[in-house]
């Protein structure tokens, strides 16, 4: 979504329908050159005759009552001002103060009401806006954090669209007195709600939005006029140039920022310039041609070389197969590797291993690392492997073992260890020297060293599995092809 900038022109247009059509065409001109924001006129509805109490109507000593009734425009003008702002691009904007105006915004189809600060918590007014299904903006100069939190509230539990703006009610207002990092704090306070900057500090200062856009301010809104014979100024009100100055310092700060969602790509001389000071992977024995190779058979040194593999390479979910011989030292060039990426499948398997555990109920700790057997590769992990967390491996040992529905394990023996399986969870076809048994919740089968075993499961099932030590080497599988598979286990830690 880009960055939306609304100009302000509030009472600018002096009653005087022909300048208002002035400011909206010359700043027009100045919006035309910033395509990558989005530009917004602001308008404001008051129903005078209803808004000024009877007795003050004709009060012409008091400030606002006289600029209100002296700058005073039809429904048909301001309808006439819409319809030029939007054929020249702008989007259209009101805020109204009373509710006959909110009346006059629906009529009018606005597509964004403007809540002013003054009127942030006036409840009669809030809730005539919020039976509109129109997007909401509001100032919030003067609020405290309670009437924040409460209009906010209001709003969303409504499901409105709202945006909220950082505001000083000060005409103009003192740099000193700005107080940029409320954006910070609304930001933090209400991620769900866009967060903008209502500004009235000198027109002329273009060095105040880079700091607001830094805070993560997305909308901005300025007073605008355009200066005739006629016609001055006030003291908060910024012209077509100074407008453009503004602009312009938005423009390079939205550069300097950069994205504020999710990581840009590197620039291809970022990547290069960080590459030269990154380690290489070289050899630490011979390795031969259509071996694994595991991070236990290189070591990283610097300078690294263009195409080398790197020790940013060397994650434990990648797998890295020789395509020649490398002797102790080589270089391991990309080239002559075979680069296979095991995260997403290794991932899936967690995710399906925690969700059977909920499943069964079955205690485990989760503090143990998770062991993967994919026997005949992780492709083939659904079919043939299973998932083991180790309790204890002493003098006797305790594993959980989780078989997933349709898995199976394929045939081996032990020279040395003598097992107890416990069925905690589900049921397994258990096969021992070439019969086979179905176990269920509770069951205990003892298996002997010698006694050739395998199992599967079509529900799946949770083994607890006591023995005397386990050792490595002392797994013998029917399917030579199992022993010669290296890489056959995957260890998972902080896996919960």
């Amino acid at each position: 979504m880009k960055n939306l900038f609304i100009f302000e022109m509030a009472n600018n247009h002096m009653g005087d329908i022909d300048h208002g059509l002035k400011l909206i065409r010359e700043f027009a001109e100045v919006k035309n050159q910033y395509g990558e924001f989005d530009f917004a006129i602001k308008f404001q509805f008051r129903n005078i005759d209803t808004f000024i109490h009877p007795d003050y109507r004709d009060r012409m000593d008091l400030k606002y009552v006289k600029r209100f009734s002296e700058t005073r425009l039809s429904s048909e003008q301001f309808l006439q001002l819409k319809q030029e702002a939007e054929d020249l691009g702008f989007i259209p904007i009101c805020t109204g103060f009373d509710e006959d105006s909110i009346d006059l915004i629906e009529e009018m189809n606005f597509p964004i009401i403007k809540i002013a600060s003054c009127s942030f918590t006036d409840w009669p007014l809030l809730n005539r806006v919020a039976d509109t299904n129109i997007p909401i903006i509001a100032s919030t100069a003067g609020a405290s954090i309670e009437d924040i939190d409460n209009v906010v509230a209001f709003f969303t539990h409504r499901n409105k669209d709202l945006t909220i703006m950082h505001c000083v009610g000060e005409y103009p207002t003192k740099t000193t007195n700005l107080q940029l990092s409320q954006i910070n704090l609304l930001k933090n306070r209400y991620p769900n709600v866009r967060i903008g900057y209502s500004t009235h500090e000198d027109p002329g200062d273009p060095n105040i939005i880079p700091l607001a856009i830094s805070k993560g301010a997305e909308v901005f809104e300025k007073h605008v006029a355009v200066v005739t014979d006629e016609y001055p100024r006030n003291a908060y009100s910024s012209t077509p140039e100074e407008v453009r100055l503004w602009l312009e310092a938005a423009r390079a700060a939205t550069q300097i920022c950069g994205a504020t969602t999710g990581r840009p790509p590197a620039s291809e001389k970022e990547l290069s310039d960080l590459r030269r000071f990154k380690r290489g992977a070289f050899a630490k024995r011979n390795i031969k041609k259509g071996e694994t190779i595991s991070r236990s058979d290189i070591f990283y040194a610097f300078p690294c070389q263009d195409k080398q593999v790197l020790a940013n390479d060397m994650s434990k979910y990648t797998q890295f197969i020789a395509r020649r011989d490398f002797g102790v030292n080589d270089a391991v060039w990309s080239t002559d590797v075979e680069q296979n990426n095991l995260r997403e499948g290794i991932y899936k398997i967690v995710q399906d291993v925690k969700s059977f555990l909920a499943k069964s109920n079955v205690v485990f700790p989760g503090e143990a690392d998770l062991e993967i057997s994919h026997h005949y590769g992780i492709e083939n992990f659904y079919e043939v492997g299973i998932t083991m967390i180790t309790v204890v491996n002493r003098e006797y040992c305790k594993k959980l073992i989780i078989t997933l529905p349709g898995q199976a394990h394929p045939e081996q023996y032990h020279k040395k260890k003598e097992e107890t399986f416990v069925i905690l969870y589900g049921t397994v076809d258990l096969t021992l020297d070439g019969e086979t048994r179905r176990l269920s919740k509770g069951d205990v089968v003892t298996i002997e060293p010698g006694v050739r075993h395998k199992f599967s499961t079509s529900e799946g099932c949770v083994i607890e599995e006591v023995s005397s030590t386990h050792y490595t080497s002392d797994s013998y599988y029917t399917d030579e092809k199992i022993s010669q598979n290296k890489n056959r286990k995957t260890f998972i830690t902080h896996w919960i």
